[in-house]
């Protein structure tokens, strides 16, 4: 057990358990029905009892359409008061949920579709400038068999009291999936990580008790809801009774006003949130800019040391409060208010008790000792029941059932989590996870290019950027615009695109072949 968690809040924080969402939804409306579960930019609230009686009524209008236990659903929406109504009449339904983040694209959507069965695909309509409906017809007319609902004039409604009755609550070994979340890995296609209500649970569970997360505190969603780490806020807010202040698309100049006008007190979500707070601050360092912050939650990203000791210094509260885990076992590892200063800077906190575990094996393939690097391998209850393509399974897990993470770290003498590489071949930029083989796989049908690497490379401003390095064919040359069209040509996200392009004489590689990236990189 991790004595930096023991006890924290006990008298003072009531944490609802339940043994499904919808279950956790109704508890949380009995025990505190004013309270509230979110505020959006147009400061519309939204209580828990109203939260709950919009959830039953887009429930049933959902059931209208067809939507049933085991209805599998896709959907891509931005983070607003609507989407997490959508996420609780999903769950009254028992529906199995893939949320998608806004910056899918066709090739992206079209992909999950069709891995995860969908038959209702839900989108905003026009959002940020982009037709998702549009998009959303075009992967339909390849898929028979999947709808299309557009939400942009709000969400279905009909008569509640219709409905069937909810899904029993469940234990953790009988527990169904109902939720896929899609993490890019190392190969070039994205990887479906089926978890249950269970799993989601004890991750927001681990993560609200080190946060001593309690009823008058108010979250930054300043990231996709869709996002694992959002729906895992959703849970706590219900957990705790916490209100979150919804942010549809994160802009310092707008957001970070609203932030501070509804007294935020957990100022998520990581280094590039945490920069742009504290470059806010130091614009105006006489007067407090968020006066009631208690912490800053973060994750996805390298954290600088030092961006830890400012925000102390000069926003307040505890500062960073970082924590460990991916996709496939969210948050299994976090830092608390009762860690000491050094401990926050440097690590992603202990692991979270009691059930959780961190393994730590070397390459050679030895048990770790304190303070030895060795690939970090996850078990616990927050880990997802395997991949959609269970042909994945067999590699991702090793043969005591531990999760394969490919991060490379240690466990201090104090059992603190150290990250220090990672054996995977992905780029974590502003904490979204980036296959490069994806890229390298466009990027070796270009005419002109005869060998290429796509390598992340440190940035101070989002953690890594995508840089893609070049080898082009004897009297050929690459531009940096040429390279991006055609990318955009391929409906690569933009969020993907290589932000840096080098050119070479030759791609360095080893004798099996295998590119060193590794020297690409110094």
């Amino acid at each position: 057990p991790c004595p930096a968690t023991d006890g924290i809040g006990e008298g003072k924080r009531k944490m609802i358990e339940a043994g499904s969402l919808w279950a956790l939804v109704e508890k949380r409306a009995a025990a505190t029905p004013d309270g509230l579960i979110a505020v959006d930019e147009a400061d519309r609230e939204l209580s828990f009892a109203e939260f709950k009686a919009r959830s039953e009524r887009a429930a049933a209008g959902l059931a209208a359409l067809g939507v049933e236990a085991g209805t599998n659903v896709s959907w891509v929406m931005p983070s607003r008061t609507d989407t997490i109504v959508l996420v609780a009449a999903l769950a009254r339904l028992g529906a199995v949920q893939n949320p998608c983040l806004p910056i899918y694209r066709e090739r992206e959507l079209g992909f999950v579709a069709r891995q995860t069965g969908a038959r209702l695909l839900i989108v905003p309509g026009v959002f940020r400038g982009f037709d998702y409906t549009a998009m959303a017809k075009t992967v339909a007319g390849e898929r028979p068999g999947l709808d299309i609902l557009d939400v942009s004039e709000g969400l279905p409604e009909a008569d509640p009291s219709k409905l069937p009755p909810p899904p029993p609550e469940t234990t953790p070994e009988d527990a169904p999936v109902r939720w896929i979340f899609y993490t890019s890995g190392t190969t070039s296609d994205p990887k479906g990580a089926r978890h249950t209500d269970w799993t989601l649970d004890a991750n927001a569970r681990g993560m609200s008790k080190c946060l001593d997360l309690q009823a008058d505190d108010r979250i930054a969603l300043v990231f996709p809801i869709a996002h694992i780490g959002g729906i895992g806020w959703l849970y706590g807010s219900l957990m705790s009774g916490a209100g979150m202040i919804m942010i549809e698309a994160f802009n310092p100049d707008e957001t970070i006003p609203i932030l501070a006008k509804h007294g935020v007190t957990q100022g998520t979500a990581g280094t590039v949130f945490h920069q742009a707070y504290l470059e806010a601050q130091r614009r105006e360092p006489d007067v407090p800019l968020f006066p009631k912050v208690r912490a800053f939650p973060g994750g996805a990203a390298p954290k600088p040391p030092q961006l830890h000791y400012d925000l102390v210094k000069e926003m307040g509260g505890v500062g960073i409060l970082s924590g460990y885990g991916l996709t496939e076992c969210p948050i299994i590892a976090m830092n608390s208010s009762r860690c000491p200063a050094e401990k926050l800077a440097h690590t992603e906190g202990r692991v979270n008790p009691p059930e959780a575990k961190l393994r730590v094996v070397t390459l050679d393939g030895r048990e770790a000792g304190p303070g030895e690097e060795g690939e970090f391998r996850a078990f616990g209850p927050q880990l997802c029941k395997g991949y959609v393509d269970e042909s994945l399974n067999e590699a991702a897990f090793d043969e005591q059932g531990y999760f394969r993470t490919g991060d490379l770290g240690v466990l201090d003498e104090d059992g603190y989590v150290v990250i220090t590489g990672r054996l995977k071949d992905v780029i974590i930029r502003k904490g979204e996870n980036i296959s490069a083989q994806e890229i390298e796989d466009l990027l070796y049908d270009h005419p002109k290019i005869a060998d290429a690497a796509v390598i992340g490379v440190p940035d101070p401003a989002s953690g890594e950027r995508v840089c893609a390095v070049v080898q082009c064919h004897a009297g050929e040359a690459l531009g940096f615009e040429e390279m991006v069209e055609y990318l955009l040509g391929k409906e690569l996200m933009k969020q993907k695109l290589p932000e840096q392009l080098e050119l070479v004489d030759e791609i360095p590689r080893n004798p099996a072949g295998k590119i060193l990236k590794k020297d690409l990189r110094e």
